[in-house]
């Protein structure tokens, strides 16, 4: 699918669907997020997703999706995305990344967050700031006339200007009615390239921060994505409309 495609299935309704759709997932992240703890399994969490998602009456995008065998991609401290969920138990100081996705009355909607538990130490608080925040520079940028590229590099520039890296293997989309949608959205680039945004785009802004190197490797599960070395990685994700006054963010 072309950028100017997926451009042509946004009409108004499109659009109150898709915020309702971000609505939900926004409840659904937010009280998983809540009933995180120290001793839990990232099996468990997951089944709490499921249980909301049930709840709520829509469907879980990712489960079955090329095969992933659950609701969450549920990635912990050195995992970038895509983890399983499974025995792993969660433990005080760890970040967790929770990442869900829904379909509602056929569109979808996708978003992110990592979340501390317990405490956690100066360096990881820090990642986490910089990576929420990374996420709305580049939101910023995503306004009608701009090009994708403006995106890009508001997000790699406020990554890099604090020292951390930017995974460049994984990268943000468009979204609709189809989970992953033309145009890709890299988390790094150049200003003032790539293709124009226009009014009516619906996309998912994800950067994937790393504390040391920005290269990752793919365990051999086949999805759960890691850093080459070692040191933890922070993930966040917003949905988010183009529209004439800016950006609409649907999954708040």
């Amino acid at each position: 699918m072309t950028a100017s495609e997926q451009i042509k299935l946004k009409a108004p309704q499109d659009i109150k669907i898709l915020k309702k759709a971000g609505r939900i997932l926004s409840s659904i992240v937010k009280e998983t997020s809540r009933s995180l703890k120290s001793g839990m399994t990232t099996r468990q969490l997951d089944a709490i997703a499921e249980k909301l998602i049930n709840e709520h009456d829509v469907t879980p995008a990712f489960k079955g999706y090329r095969g992933f065998p659950a609701c969450c991609c549920i990635s912990v401290n050195e995992e970038v995305v895509h983890g399983i969920p499974g025995d792993k138990v969660i433990r005080e100081g760890d970040i967790v990344s929770i990442d869900v996705g829904i379909i509602y009355q056929e569109f979808y909607s996708d978003t992110a967050v990592t979340v501390g538990v317990g405490k956690i130490n100066s360096k990881l608080q820090q990642l986490l700031e910089v990576t929420r925040q990374s996420l709305y520079e580049g939101i910023k940028q995503a306004k009608p006339g701009n090009h994708l590229g403006d995106v890009s590099h508001a997000i790699q520039k406020y990554v890099e200007d604090r020292k951390f890296s930017i995974v460049r293997d994984f990268v943000g989309h468009g979204i609709g009615k189809n989970l992953h949608e033309a145009p890709e959205i890299p988390n790094f680039g150049s200003p003032h390239t790539g293709p124009i945004l226009k009014e009516g785009m619906v996309i998912a802004i994800e950067p994937m921060v790393n504390v040391g190197t920005w290269q990752t490797r793919i365990c051999q599960d086949g999805w759960t994505v890691v850093t080459a070395d070692g040191q933890p990685s922070a993930h966040f994700e917003h949905s988010l409309a183009i529209t004439a006054d800016g950006p609409l963010i649907l999954t708040e």
